[in-house]
């Protein structure tokens, strides 16, 4: 399996490939623990790193090579999970060196996933995000075209990084049917599909800001509060994120309709 090099980082060629000796491993374990700012405890070992490439999953390294050297900037980890009697891939971590960030290089990793995951026969992959973060969500929902219908409450806990800012760690899971309509049609360019909105859900461009600042955490936490029952509100009526928009200013929308389950293929 190939991935063309990106166009988007500022440092030259990044190629994409499986990891698979064990130095690459501890290199994800070390990029991990520099994008998250893990205490020990919250740490995935290497490991686990390990498991996860023999067990039917896989880690996935974004490599700068230009120059002669072979740094590692990105990785992915993924598990197998089962549900219902059926298999899927559970992306539990992607990391992107900061540096590398804001040039397409998340997504293209996580094509290279889909790409390795179809190949041995998986349809569908999930994973947890943070509601609370903007781009993060408009990723998975706009440019990736998955889906959301359950809420997560405080999944891991406090975690120790400081990106979470001490809140609790609600996330949503990202639903990707990875040979559906929807999905081949976001990817191909097309417009997103057109549903009826029966609801949405907002995320104010300040979130990062009161996050980060003690003073104002207690507005980040009343912002997640009211959205954490909006969702559950929400997906107890049957409805799913099926869309997200971004003002101007930057704010998030969450868009909710009726998930048509003969789209998944």
């Amino acid at each position: 399996m190939t991935s063309s090099p990106s166009t988007g980082t500022s440092s030259g060629q990044v190629t994409i490939r499986k990891c698979e000796a064990l130095e690459e491993m501890r290199a994800c374990f070390a990029l991990q623990k520099e994008v998250w700012k893990f205490s020990d405890a919250d740490l995935v070992p290497v490991r686990m790193f390990v498991v996860a490439s023999k067990i039917g999953g896989h880690v996935i390294g974004a490599f700068d090579e230009s120059d002669g050297k072979r740094e590692l900037v990105g990785f992915a980890l993924a598990i197998p999970g089962m549900r219902n009697g059926h298999c899927y891939l559970h992306s539990h971590m992607l990391a992107v060196r900061q540096h590398y960030r804001n040039g397409g290089l998340g997504r293209r990793m996580k094509l290279y996933q889909r790409e390795d995951a179809m190949a041995r026969g998986f349809e569908l992959m999930e994973w947890t995000f943070d509601p609370l973060e903007i781009k993060n969500a408009y990723l998975n929902i706009e440019k990736l075209g998955a889906i959301t219908r359950r809420y997560n409450v405080n999944q891991y806990g406090i975690t120790s990084s400081p990106l979470q800012g001490g809140l609790p760690s609600d996330r949503l899971v990202a639903e990707w049917w990875m040979k559906s309509k929807r999905v081949e049609g976001v990817l191909a360019g097309a417009p997103r599909a057109q549903f009826q909105c029966r609801s949405h859900i907002e995320v104010p461009a300040e979130i990062y800001e009161w996050k980060a600042v003690a003073g104002t955490r207690e507005q980040a936490l009343a912002v997640q509060g009211r959205n954490r029952e909006q969702f559950v509100r929400a997906f107890a009526e049957g409805l799913s994120v099926l869309g997200y928009e971004r003002d101007e200013r930057g704010n998030g929308r969450f868009l909710l309709g009726e998930w048509d389950e003969g789209l998944q293929y």
